[in-house]
């Protein structure tokens, strides 16, 4: 009797399958891997946004006392260097709020942001957005 390798014994129907698997299952890694990246690329926009509009709004508080336009003007130069841009900007007194706008990928974000002291915070509470509009941002 002759002994038979594997390479020579009849497959059948099976034979070349682990390429057809192998392929799906490289696609599907790709497609998670790029819903990953979309997703991580959005939540960045989100944070940069965030932190640029926070610092912007802390720097346009800080220099409230010197004017609207001199605020503003500093809150633009932080964002600037957070890679982000104002859209918005509003002092009032001693509170500042400002919006700022980032991207990443194809992603922007608006974030808004108030800043001022404690005391004075807490007496805008229930005060309308920048611009007067209530759930509206313009």
């Amino acid at each position: 009797m002759r002994r038979r390798r594997w390479a020579d014994r009849e497959t059948g129907r099976e034979r070349g399958s682990a390429s057809v698997w192998t392929a799906v299952a490289v696609t599907a890694l790709c497609a998670v891997f790029l819903g990953l990246l979309a997703m991580s690329q959005a939540v960045l926009a989100r944070h940069r946004a965030g932190g640029a509009a926070d610092l912007a709004a802390l720097a346009a508080a800080d220099h409230a006392l010197l004017g609207q336009e001199a605020a503003c003007g500093f809150a633009r130069r932080v964002a600037e260097a957070q890679r982000a841009a104002v859209v918005g900007c509003l002092v009032t007194g001693e509170i500042a709020e400002v919006a700022a706008e980032a991207g990443a990928g194809p992603y922007t974000v608006r974030v808004r942001s108030r800043a001022g002291p404690a005391s004075a915070a807490g007496a805008r509470a229930d005060a309308a957005p920048l611009g007067g509009a209530v759930g509206r941002w313009s």
